[in-house]
């Protein structure tokens, strides 16, 4: 136990950012973990025809995509200490290069999309096309709602913000970390 959870009698304290962000994490890390778990089962009863629909997927587009995301996520990373040292100028600019590392993730991803569409591959073409669409589906729009904290968070770039700001994204990164592998490269 640290000195100051001693005296302030609970780790939560610790916790960087917002005790409410920290619920809103746990709680969407769960339900990703549930979407990933169901996923799996699934693909248990039918590994000869997830294997033959990941075979459509983009893998390299998805490859680029995670190394688009970690590298975000490490600036975010920088936004929170660079506050402390006081230096604004390049916070901000950390937090709308994520930002933008964001948006170019969201293309890659909706260029994917669209080549699937063109294949006329949808959500119910098979099982595997169903859970693609709805973990990619929502960890396309937690991207989004990232870069609008993130872009938030650079314009009041108060301590307190960039962590929570800093924690959300950091969850983002950590979801498409765990569903590339599993989605994407799990044979």
């Amino acid at each position: 136990m640290s000195d100051t959870t001693a005296q302030n009698g609970s780790a939560l304290d610790e916790l960087p950012g917002d005790l409410m962000m920290w619920v809103l994490i746990i709680s969407e890390l769960l339900v990703f973990g549930a979407g990933l778990a169901a996923f799996l089962a699934v693909r248990a009863s039918d590994p000869d025809g997830f294997a033959q629909a990941q075979d459509a997927l983009n893998r390299t587009g998805a490859g680029l995509n995670t190394v688009i995301l970690v590298t975000s996520g490490f600036f975010a990373a920088l936004a929170v200490p660079w506050r402390e040292a006081g230096r604004r100028m390049q916070v901000r600019l950390a937090l709308i290069a994520a930002a933008l590392l964001g948006v170019l993730f969201l293309i890659i991803k909706g260029a994917e999309f669209a080549q699937k569409a063109a294949l006329g591959i949808g959500w119910d073409t098979h099982a595997f096309f169903t859970f693609y669409y709805l973990l990619t589906g929502f960890h396309a729009a937690h991207v989004v709602a990232g870069v609008l904290i993130l872009l938030l968070v650079a314009w009041r770039d108060d301590p307190r913000n960039i962590e929570v700001g800093a924690s959300f994204w950091h969850m983002v990164d950590l979801v498409w970390v765990l569903l590339f592998p599993v989605i994407y490269l799990l044979q």
